[in-house]
């Protein structure tokens, strides 16, 4: 296959993972979760037991601040409820810590006129009491899920190996510091498939690809910024075309556009946004194809 019909077709894959992203965003793309298991045994990153997913904002300081004071070794918290349901029991006399969820309501201007659209947001807490896993009896730990090692695939190892990206293995944590040139990421082992671990990988080399040296992006901005929105839903839709390219997941994953649409929202005044985004994760991907040492034929 010539380079010319090699570079038509990557294009082809380009703009159709890109319009199935954008469908996927318009349809309602979900909540985004990361693909790698969280047990919740860090104290400092408290986890729910009932949802799995980890306390945010201010909770997170309160839950690790309890149980650094009670010297609990584990970060799974959860209500009286929520540890009946799963089979376990809280010691009578514990005592609880306080979370608050915050939620979002429609408020009618016109108190009187319930039919009235012409209202505006008010955010409201509802405070929960909370225990500890060290506060409870009877409940055992879900194996964790491993991945195991034979599902490696190795021409993604080789592709991501070209693009000259240190990478380091370890923690529960995946991102790229550029102080460092290097990309962290979890192990392969506590990914919950093998396309999730290498659409994180080109997701993190894909904010490498952005470096001064290499195609200078701005990557300044602090997180919640829109700089670094713009980055983020860059990099995740790279991770799309490239995995197509690759033959690992031909069409977009559900967590690509839910993960685009989340930061999308922060650039929510920037109708182009989406298109802006995808043509600099076109322009990272030719980059990582350029890196591969002769012109590779796309998958089937």
């Amino acid at each position: 296959m010539s380079s010319t019909s090699t570079s038509v077709q990557r294009a082809d894959v380009y703009s159709r993972v890109t319009a199935e992203i954008i469908a996927a965003i318009e349809q309602g793309a979900g909540e985004w979760r990361a693909p790698w298991f969280h047990n919740g045994t860090s104290i400092a990153r408290p986890t729910n037991v009932s949802s799995g997913k980890r306390y945010r904002g201010i909770n997170t300081l309160a839950l690790w601040a309890a149980g650094f004071a009670a010297g609990y070794g584990d970060g799974l918290w959860g209500t009286y409820k929520q540890w009946q349901d799963a089979g376990a029991q809280v010691r009578e006399g514990e005592r609880s810590t306080t979370v608050v969820l915050w939620k979002e309501i429609q408020v009618s201007q016109q108190a009187d006129n319930e039919d009235d659209d012409d209202g505006h947001r008010r955010m409201f807490a509802r405070a929960f009491s909370v225990f500890n896993i060290a506060q409870v009896d009877g409940y055992e730990r879900p194996d964790t899920p491993v991945l195991p090692e034979a599902e490696r695939l190795a021409h993604a190892e080789a592709f991501i190996a070209n693009l000259g990206v240190k990478t380091e293995f370890g923690g529960s944590e995946a991102y790229y510091r550029p102080s460092a040139d290097t990309v962290f990421m979890p192990p392969f082992t506590s990914f919950r498939d093998a396309a999730s671990f290498y659409g994180v990988w080109l997701h993190e080399t894909g904010h490498a690809s952005g470096a001064k040296h290499r195609l200078d992006r701005d990557l300044s901005g602090c997180f919640g910024s829109a700089a670094y929105a713009a980055e983020e839903c860059c990099v995740e839709i790279l991770s799309g075309l490239v995995l197509a390219g690759l033959g690992i997941a031909h069409h977009p994953r559900p967590d690509h556009a839910a993960y685009v649409a989340s930061w999308l929202e922060v650039l929510k005044d920037d109708p182009k946004a989406i298109f802006t985004a995808a043509s600099k994760a076109q322009q990272a991907a030719d980059w990582m194809h350029a890196q591969q040492p002769q012109a590779e034929e796309m998958a089937a």
